[in-house]
């Protein structure tokens, strides 16, 4: 009994996922390659439309960053997914569906978390 129940589980383990897009990870990269393209050709535009106070080269090296936060990812899912949502960002920011708020958040490195206990909150001015 029990190796019947074993032997069921192990051809549920071998059970293979459907993919998004991708086929194998080099078609997921070519499509990564693709957006990461479209996005370095957008920056000028976006620069301009949205009169931000940064240079070209400022915008073009923040998308670099943003791609290469994600370059560990291997499994051609989770790339397909990332792929979709950087898509449909760069779609908000062509239709200038985003405004200077929304982008300029990219540039905002690194926000200090606010403080848990009363005294911290009480030095910087934040309510209890």
């Amino acid at each position: 009994m029990a190796s019947s129940v074993t032997a069921r589980t192990a051809v549920g383990a071998a059970k293979v996922v459907k993919p998004i897009f991708s086929r194998d990870l080099d078609e997921a990269k070519r499509r990564v390659r693709e957006l990461y393209r479209a996005w370095y050709r957008e920056v000028p535009n976006t620069v301009a439309t949205f009169q931000l106070d940064i240079t070209t080269r400022q915008g073009r090296d923040k998308v670099r960053e943003m791609f290469e936060k994600n370059k560990h990812v291997t499994d051609p899912r989770v790339i397909d997914l990332l792929v979709i949502k950087g898509k449909m960002d760069l779609q908000e920011t062509i239709q200038v569906w985003k405004q200077k708020t929304h982008i300029m958040r990219y540039f905002h490195d690194s926000q200090e978390p606010r403080s848990t206990d009363f005294l911290s909150k009480f030095y910087q001015g934040h309510d209890p």
